[in-house]
């Protein structure tokens, strides 16, 4: 399984943790079961945006300007915590890789207005690091 469906899957994880009190342990625990097959890029994904979460929610929050976490999509705060992760805490992945591919994530599985949102906060994140 290449990157991109690792990532892909990933933000699926990194989604359906944000329905509940199940832990990423027992999130995969569950698909195990179901026989269906994780990748192990994204277990790392999920384990570090789970554990990083408030972190990652602070970062989002400081360039998502007027937009309170409250009011992002469940689906947008999955994209932007799983790119705000890779941006921070994985070295191989160039900042401009993460973003192009929450806003593919964001145009898949959101909208067009909302990829852009996603960039911008991503954008403007990762230029306040350089």
């Amino acid at each position: 399984m290449n990157r991109y469906k690792q990532r892909e899957q990933a933000f699926a994880l990194v989604f359906q943790s944000l329905f509940g009190e199940n832990t990423p342990e027992e999130i995969i625990a569950a698909l195990d079961e179901e026989g269906e097959e994780i990748g192990d890029y994204s277990k790392e994904l999920l384990f570090g945006v789970c554990e990083k979460s408030e972190e990652l929610d602070g970062v989002i929050s400081e360039f998502s300007k007027s937009w309170k976490l409250s009011r992002i999509s469940k689906v947008n705060l999955a994209i932007l915590r799983l790119a705000v992760y890779e941006i921070k805490y994985v070295p191989d992945v160039p900042d401009s890789v993460a973003i192009n591919e929450a806003v593919e994530l964001a145009k898949k599985y959101s909208s067009k207005e909302d990829s852009a949102f996603v960039n911008g906060i991503l954008g403007a994140f990762s230029r306040s690091r350089a």
